[in-house]
């Protein structure tokens, strides 16, 4: 196989990996840490580890992804998420 059919085959692999979607979860002054927390660890299965992890980036950096995946997937768990209050969008 040549160069220009190895490059061809890569293109044709890259394009069948499906695209992972986020689920980010935005900051607020409303929403306590041990509120997002145990929401992180309700809505997206993470340990209480993450969870605080992803709050502190959460707070410090206004924004954080919390989980990839499947479209519809995440739109479920978005969705719990904003009906307990907090700021959060699929990508």
């Amino acid at each position: 196989m040549g160069y220009k059919e190895q490059v061809l085959e890569q293109v044709k692999v890259a394009e069948n990996v499906q695209k992972e979607h986020e689920l980010i979860v935005h900051n607020d002054e409303v929403n306590t840490f041990d509120h997002v927390i145990e929401t992180l660890i309700e809505f997206c299965d993470h340990t209480p580890t993450q969870a605080e992890q992803c709050t502190i980036l959460i707070h410090y950096k206004g924004k954080c992804g919390v989980k990839t995946g499947d479209f519809e997937d995440l739109k479920k768990r978005c969705s719990k998420i904003l009906e307990v209050g907090i700021s959060a969008e699929v990508i």
